[in-house]
């Protein structure tokens, strides 16, 4: 019975430690990034340009929670993982006790064969060449449980830290709101008509419609304030404007069949907006069915249009830089950030974006206009 048990042991296939590791590992480096954002959290009251010092800040908080979602999630898989091995090894750890007890007795006849005396003799030489492995596999189900119990204290430590920083990103979003509101720097490109505004959403059933309005409402223009820079170089590399997944590429069929020329984004709620270049707003609000709209233009005769928002930052006709806030999106922020659902699946993204692109007033691709591939 020994023999076998001995054997039993050794055929376990030896356990993926790194695995653990790199679980641990995430999570760590998570609660750093939080770490960070706090620290630039502290620095942002008394920033030079604090709308800038905020955005960078609810950013790093919304990198970090994602991480930490992911590194919580990927440790509490690994914790189960081991926790089922060590249960279903039960009755195999009873037997390598057993076998190392027999090799450390001090009682001779222990280690008796019923075969005799050869019997014996070949036995101990087998158990001598296995107590290595034996001993190597004693010390690999040691360092399961010990791995079992720091990814438990890890996880509970990052849940803590998890719900601090989700207060903190909540208080940050409120600063920007704050902070926006009192902005008064902006250089304005031309003066919104908010009449020939009305008249034109009151006239307009369409996106397109409303887009080739724009054009013919714009008063008073400033001949001081340039246009944006050229962005030619940057087609192709502009960053989404909020972390997200992208659901449907340009002219996918939704649930309900409806085709539309943009790409819809998956984004947690209360994710930042920011513009992807410097640009002019064209327009900010409600609009249509799409809800609260913000339509940039980076570009003579270029239109980004995006849909969706909650909030919307900003005045028509101001200039704003690349990387500048530009809105909120909606949804229940306590929910979706303590979900440790992992980002890839996109489990707990609730709220959507829709993104446009229009030039001379045609319906481009965004997916070659913006860096699709991985998370905005």
């Amino acid at each position: 019975m020994i023999w076998r048990a001995a054997l039993v042991m050794l055929a376990l296939s030896a356990p993926a430690g790194a695995q653990t590791s790199d679980a641990a590992g995430q999570a760590r480096a998570a609660i750093q990034m939080l770490e960070d954002a706090t620290l630039k959290m502290d620095g942002a009251d008394g920033a030079r340009d604090r709308v800038r010092a905020l955005t960078e800040t609810i950013q790093a908080f919304e990198t970090g929670l994602a991480a930490m979602r992911t590194g919580l999630r990927q440790a509490a898989i690994r914790e189960a993982q081991l926790s089922a091995r060590l249960a279903a090894r039960d009755n195999e750890v009873g037997q390598l006790l057993a076998v190392l007890q027999s090799i450390g007795t001090d009682n001779p006849t222990a280690l008796l064969h019923p075969d005799g005396p050869t019997g014996t003799a070949r036995a101990g030489l087998l158990l001598a060449e296995l107590t290595p492995a034996l001993n190597q596999r004693a010390e690999q189900l040691r360092r399961d449980l010990e791995d079992v119990q720091t990814l438990r204290i890890l996880q509970t430590d990052a849940e803590v830290r998890l719900r601090s920083s989700m207060t903190s990103v909540q208080a940050a979003r409120t600063a920007l709101n704050q902070a926006m509101a009192e902005r008064t720097d902006l250089p304005k490109r031309f003066t919104e008509d908010p009449v020939s505004t009305a008249i034109l959403i009151a006239s307009t059933e369409t996106l397109d419609g409303f887009a080739s309005g724009l054009s013919q409402i714009v008063t008073d223009p400033d001949p001081s304030v340039r246009s944006p820079v050229s962005i030619d170089g940057q087609i192709g590399e502009l960053p989404l404007p909020v972390q997200s997944l992208v659901l449907r590429g340009m002219n996918e069929a939704d649930a309900a069949g409806v085709k539309r020329p943009g790409l819809l984004l998956a984004t947690r709620p209360r994710a930042i907006v920011t513009s992807p270049t410097a640009a002019t707003i064209r327009y900010q609000g409600p609009l249509l069915d799409f809800g609260n709209v913000m339509i940039l233009e980076p570009r003579a005769e270029t239109l980004f249009v995006l849909a969706g928002l909650e909030v919307v930052y900003g005045e028509i006709g101001e200039v704003i830089a690349a990387g500048t806030p530009i809105g909120l999106m909606g949804g229940d922020a306590g929910g979706g950030e303590l979900s440790t659902d992992g980002d890839g699946t996109g489990a707990a993204r609730s709220e959507t974006l829709y993104i446009e692109v229009r030039q001379d007033n045609v319906p481009q691709d965004p997916a070659s206009w913006f860096r699709t591939d991985k998370d905005g």
